[in-house]
């Protein structure tokens, strides 16, 4: 319950979108514009303090647009960044990356030798991600969703995509209640302990049921959509 409480304040939480913060009251097209910029600028840098500076550019405009660097941190540490420090583990290792010894050990009776080169690597594969990761954090979080969309046809993103986009991020949310809903309707009827093997009945049961209804809903918002005039264009 905690996790899903998390993720669903995480992505659907406007509350700093509304504040009257320094990306706030910038255009949301030069803002995607200037981070794409970034973005792709960062995938050619290779010296880890000009990734450090721009993470501090982050930081700083983070916080002049009035958001609070706990939930930020909390938000960007989370996930990628984290999945991405295990990936970049193996290439602090000779093994993959040769060059000067930093420190060594045994581990099973292998010796395992730690580089500076390989070091370097690691933190700046890491430094990439987590800096990419946080200005797009700080886009999503400075810009209203409904702006948001605008901005990618304005980017000439063809409609269709725009619109599964829309689709998805309101389905999501949907289906995100839903889920809280069953978790707390099985619980008050079970009392929170049952056999794994009953549960996964249950769980299977719950899938099935889900699919039912999002495929009848999908259908029913269609025909809706199409009812009002829908005819491609939001």
């Amino acid at each position: 319950m905690g996790a899903l409480s998390f993720f669903r304040e995480s992505i659907y939480s406007q509350e700093y979108a509304l504040r009257d913060g320094f990306l706030q009251k910038t255009n949301p097209r030069a803002k995607a514009f200037l981070i794409i910029l970034l973005l792709v600028g960062m995938l050619f840098v290779k010296h880890l303090v000009v990734l450090l500076i721009l993470y501090a550019v982050c930081l700083a405009t983070a916080f002049l647009s009035k958001i609070d660097l706990g939930v930020f941190l909390k938000r960007t540490w989370i996930f990628v960044p984290l999945f991405s420090l295990f990936i970049a583990i193996p290439a602090v290792f000779n093994t993959f990356t040769p060059g000067d010894e930093v420190i060594a050990f045994v581990v099973f009776g292998q010796k395992c030798i730690v580089t500076k080169q390989g070091l370097s690597s690691a933190g700046v594969f890491i430094m990439r991600v987590l800096t990419s990761v946080s200005f797009v954090i700080l886009l999503t979080m400075t810009t209203r969703h409904s702006e948001l969309l605008k901005t990618l046809r304005a980017f000439k993103v063809p409609q269709i995509f725009v619109m599964t986009l829309s689709m998805c991020y309101r389905y999501i949310y949907l289906f995100a209640g839903i889920i809280q809903s069953v978790y707390v309707a099985i619980k008050s009827r079970t009392g929170g302990v049952m056999h794994y093997r009953k549960g996964q009945k249950v769980v299977a049961w719950k899938i099935a049921s889900l699919w039912q209804r999002s495929y009848k809903m999908n259908e029913d918002v269609h025909n809706a959509m199409l009812s009002r005039g829908y005819r491609g264009e939001q």
